[in-house]
């Protein structure tokens, strides 16, 4: 019976630890990218390449993802303004006939944006692995990532760790209610951002270096 108790005192200590983890991963990493990543134009600096981060452009139910329209949107947008040359689109092209970079491309194009100013990742699976590729494979050292805000937070967060210097140009959100299920899963998608740190994971692929001219 005193194990059993025991048990549960450290299986309930736990509990408490990694709770507490998540709020501070939460804390640090809201705080630490605030000042790099804002919702105007006018705010971010001029720099050569552009990051737009991958999700699906459609739901599981075929409804239009909104958080694919706002990103392409907000690319557009800077794109147009000047204050970058050149966009990389990085998302996850792992199953046959589903390619977010393709979607992304596509959109872009329609925009408006020229073809050979659209340089596809496939291999942007995670965050992590967007963030540090924008680097080791198209060899961008000063980047404006572009996507939600809560996104933007993680990604100027891992970028910052892994030397580069990294803003932020946040897309317009969804409702809370459609993005529900999104901003609850970001509080543990922030807690493994800094356990991706500590642990040195790297991207799932690396490969030839692309130029971006």
């Amino acid at each position: 019976m005193k194990l059993l108790k025991n048990l549960l005192k450290i299986f309930l200590l736990l509990i408490v630890a990694g709770f507490l983890f998540i709020v501070f991963a939460n804390y640090s990493i809201k705080k630490d990218s605030e000042s790099f990543i804002s919702y105007s134009v006018s705010d971010l600096p001029k720099v050569k390449t552009a990051v737009v981060l991958g999700t699906n452009k459609s739901l599981s139910n075929g409804n239009p993802n909104l958080y694919f329209k706002y990103r392409i949107g907000a690319a557009t947008e800077l794109y147009k303004s000047g204050k970058i040359e050149s966009i990389i689109v990085s998302g996850d092209n792992s199953v046959k006939g589903y390619n977010e970079p393709e979607q992304m491309k596509l959109d872009l194009i329609a925009n408006g944006i020229p073809a050979d100013k659209i340089y596809e990742d496939f291999a942007g699976f995670r965050t992590l692995d967007s963030v540090v590729r924008a680097k080791e494979i198209f060899g961008q050292n000063k980047v404006i990532f572009i996507s939600q805000k809560f996104h933007n937070e993680r990604a100027a967060f891992l970028a910052q760790k892994f030397g580069i210097e990294a803003f932020g140009y946040n897309a317009k959100d969804v409702n809370k209610y459609a993005g529900l299920k999104t901003n609850l899963r970001e509080y543990f998608a922030k807690a493994k951002a800094y356990l991706d740190i500590w642990f040195n994971v790297e991207p799932k692929f690396g490969g030839e270096k692309i130029e971006i001219k």
